[in-house]
């Protein structure tokens, strides 16, 4: 079996391969050939934690993976990341183990590609302004999806802690070659930006829907349960929703359910699933005046398309450690 650390992925996966993949497991969705069991989940209350576990297989692209995924919103307390994770990869055709590999980065890597492929559908084709609410390691993803299906001139992000914006700043501002500023307020990220980025913790909204102009595309990838939402009803109500699983946001995104209950949109408010966006059953954005939304939970297909696609360049360019199960 091959192992596959956070290094030997970071040399392996680009993030224009990571969307082309995770937008063929989204086609691959939509037309039935994929298999997504709902994910399961365990709350640990005691540490303000969740575990869930999250099989699929891909039958087309034969990818047969299981992630297990935490999420601990105060590890940033504890100087961890937010999100740790695992992926074992087997084979489809006789079930043996083929890898175990790092899962965070890959996390990181195709929630960031998710985003990349509903952008490229829902943002308008002249937006150069990025604003990132959130500066963790899953807006450094975020950002460089966007960056890779938009051209964009300019960045503003804000996070909670300073220091973590100007730390975004820096690094990312280096690795583009493109103008990055912090802000003060995630009001003034919002008012300035054409997409915008919520990818927070946080458990009550940090965007009004006030702020929001017309034709901004936002992707929330902020996902703490059902009782929490880092965007109010009002942003909800004004966007076209579109969802990367309706059952998934159903049963899970705060930021859907709580609105719902309110009674300021209904299940019908949903305009559409990813994939349906992708197979072309549904248009993505139409004009340059709607505010489009893109919430996402996340599928374990994109783990388990993402995961293969490591494993076969792993091979091919004798990366990784092989071990005995």
């Amino acid at each position: 079996m091959l192992f596959l650390s956070r290094s030997d992925l970071e040399k392996l996966l680009s993030m224009r391969e990571v969307i082309e993949s995770v937008e063929r497991a989204f086609l691959e969705l939509y037309n039935g050939k994929a298999k997504v069991p709902l994910r399961i989940m365990i709350e640990i209350e005691k540490y303000n934690g969740f575990i869930l576990y999250m099989p699929s297989f891909l039958g087309d692209s034969e990818a047969l993976a299981v992630k297990v995924v935490s999420l601990y919103p105060e590890n940033t307390k504890k100087g961890l990341p937010t999100v740790l994770a695992s992926i074992l990869l087997n084979d489809p055709k006789t079930g043996v183990p083929l890898a175990l590999m790092e899962g965070t980065y890959i996390t990181a890597m195709r929630t960031g590609a998710a985003s990349g492929v509903a952008t490229k559908y829902l943002a308008r084709k002249d937006s150069k302004i990025v604003g990132i609410i959130g500066a963790g390691v899953q807006a450094r993803t975020q950002l460089w999806a966007v960056y890779e299906v938009r051209d964009i001139e300019k960045t503003l992000v804000y996070d909670i802690n300073p220091e973590n914006a100007k730390k975004f700043a820096e690094e990312m501002s280096k690795k583009f070659g493109i103008e990055i500023k912090t802000v003060e307020s995630a009001k003034e990220a919002v008012e300035k930006s054409d997409i915008l980025i919520v990818a927070t913790t946080a458990r009550e909204p940090v965007v009004k829907g006030e702020w929001i102009r017309e034709g901004t595309h936002i992707n929330s990838i902020g996902w703490v349960g059902r009782n929490a939402r880092e965007l109010d009803s009002e942003t909800v109500r004004r966007s076209k929703l579109v969802v990367d699983s309706k059952e998934g946001a159903l049963n899970e995104a705060g930021d859907i359910i709580i609105p719902m209950k309110e009674g300021v949109i209904e299940e019908s408010h949903i305009y559409a699933e990813l994939g349906e966006i992708v197979a072309g059953v549904k248009k993505g954005r139409e004009d340059n005046k709607e505010i489009t939304l893109f919430k996402s939970v996340g599928l374990a297909i994109e783990d388990a398309i993402t995961a293969k696609l490591a494993y076969e360049k792993a091979l091919e360019r004798g990366v990784g450690t092989n071990v005995e199960f």
